[in-house]
């Protein structure tokens, strides 16, 4: 296996670049703050953008955790890659990382200078700075299962490919743009309380929920499953009504809370059978 290793200060685009030079230099997969990307899916790892300070985000992106490591270790020799990108902030890390997952040293060191200009590198440490936001080389869809809860847009990139011009000779990257914990300015928290109100204002919506009796919510490895408990109006076919139901939650607690919903069930507790007027 060829591992060759992108290197750079913090903060200056290394992550945004990834996936470019993994593609000028023919790497399958490569190995990001503690995850293991192929083909825009993340594959094994911990994000260290997941860490709740500076010094767990550390540890986390040079595999200090045995578990952590055995775990990427088993991944790539699972799909067996001929060519590995691996991104740190000197030599020194990128070596510890081959190191600690047993790889062979890198035989090929870029600088960030020689794949972004000095222009670009001082956009990207403008951002760092000001705004505290990072880049994970995958889409917001692979990312959020592994950041539930870390506030994550998209970004979709247009960038040349080497060596080629013409109608071809660009092509489109989605990455994820995350704020994590250890970079926040201030505290952010969603009390349970919240997330039960805002269910409660997407069932309202429904007419023929007639009450939301109780709210479960759990927080696992992948995310947050919701369960709930409710009073609903006989009549109208129930599975189509849940499942819409399901969605809805699932989406707006999405957009509203940055947390991922892994499950959203929903039990029928109680069937409501509305009186009506006899005709005279």
């Amino acid at each position: 296996m060829r591992v060759i290793a992108l290197v750079g200060p913090s903060g200056t685009g290394k992550s945004h670049r990834a996936l470019v030079v993994a593609h000028d230099y023919g790497a399958e997969v490569l190995i990001d703050d503690g995850l293991l990307i192929k083909d825009h899916n993340i594959l094994a790892g911990i994000s260290a953008k997941k860490q709740a300070t500076a010094i767990g985000a550390i540890k986390a992106a040079l595999f200090t955790d045995q578990e952590h490591a055995e775990q990427v270790k088993q991944e790539l020799a699972r799909i067996a890659p001929n060519c590995l990108l691996v991104l740190g902030t000197s030599r020194e890390m990128v070596d510890r990382i081959a190191a600690r997952l047993e790889l062979p040293k890198p035989d090929l060191y870029l600088s960030i200078e020689d794949v972004a200009t000095q222009r670009e590198i001082r956009q990207a440490q403008r951002i760092r700075q000001h705004f505290g936001k990072h880049v994970i080389p995958a889409p917001t869809v692979a990312v959020k299962p592994r950041l539930s809860g870390v506030l994550t847009d998209p970004l979709h990139v247009q960038f040349p490919k080497k060596h080629q011009v013409g109608r071809n000779s660009r092509f489109w990257v989605s990455q994820s743009v995350v704020r994590p914990t250890f970079n926040y300015y201030g505290k952010f928290y969603i009390a349970n309380t919240a997330i039960q109100e805002i269910i409660k204002g997407v069932a309202q919506d429904f007419p023929e929920v007639n009450k939301v009796q109780h709210i479960l919510i759990e927080n696992v490895t992948q995310g947050t499953v919701i369960s709930m408990d409710l009073t609903v109006c006989y009549g109208k076919p129930l599975p189509p009504l849940l499942r819409a139901l399901q969605n809805r939650v699932k989406e707006v607690l999405e957009h509203m809370t940055a947390l991922h919903i892994c499950q959203v069930n929903i039990f029928v507790m109680k069937l409501l059978v509305q009186e009506t007027t006899p005709k005279k």
